[in-house]
């Protein structure tokens, strides 16, 4: 079963590399970092690089492809060799999923237009304006379109996903073993449970609009 991860500069770390750390525990997985070419890609920090050890043109039908998110999704939402593989790939994967802001690329190559879908939650009003169906849940599955809300929802949505390509059983004993248990010291996660002047300063200063 080959998963490939999809990388472009300014992608998210976490947003590849937490998907990764649990399907990579997947029985029979080969876990691909891909890009237009192989290449060191940096993250959105500018000090983080991971290597994608083969090119698009490498893995033309993987059975699970993954897109994630990042400031830099914005470049790779036009014409280009992540939407030329995508949409090619697409044809024959199993399952085609994002984290984040990826599902905003999905969205703008035609994949979730009339579909239920999530992203990162300042990016929600983009993913509607795409032709897809905002929902406020961590991931959502239609058909075979699996998609995340932002960043650590990406971790989330991987042990859904390894449940039914598995079992739950599985699923549970990859949670178990990155042992996947989260406690955050405050509820300031999510714009319905951060205070409103934490939702109100992170407004003001982030980069999405």
């Amino acid at each position: 079963m080959q998963i490939v991860i999809a990388l472009f500069d300014r992608f998210t770390a976490l947003d590849a590399v937490g998907p990764h750390q649990v399907l990579t525990h997947l029985p029979g997985s080969e876990v691909i970092f891909a890009s237009e070419r192989p290449r060191g890609v940096c993250d959105d920090t500018g000090t983080l690089t991971l290597v994608a050890d083969a090119a698009f043109a490498d893995v033309p039908v993987p059975d699970i492809l993954l897109i994630p998110g990042g400031p830099g999704q914005a470049a790779q939402m036009g014409d280009g060799p992540l939407r030329d593989w995508l949409l090619a790939a697409d044809k024959t994967t199993t399952w085609t999923t994002s984290v984040c802001t990826g599902s905003l690329i999905l969205a703008a190559a035609g994949l979730l237009t009339g579909r239920e879908a999530t992203t990162y939650w300042l990016a929600k009003d983009e993913l509607a304006r795409l032709g897809a169906k905002p929902q406020d849940t961590r991931y959502v599955f239609d058909g075979k379109y699996v998609t995340s809300a932002g960043v650590s929802a990406g971790i989330d949505m991987s042990l859904a996903l390894a449940a039914k390509i598995a079992t739950p059983e599985v699923a549970q004993r990859i949670q178990l073993g990155i042992e996947y248990d989260p406690r955050p010291p405050f509820n300031a996660g999510s714009p319905a449970t951060a205070r409103p002047e934490v939702v109100a300063a992170f407004r003001t200063t982030s980069r999405f609009p």
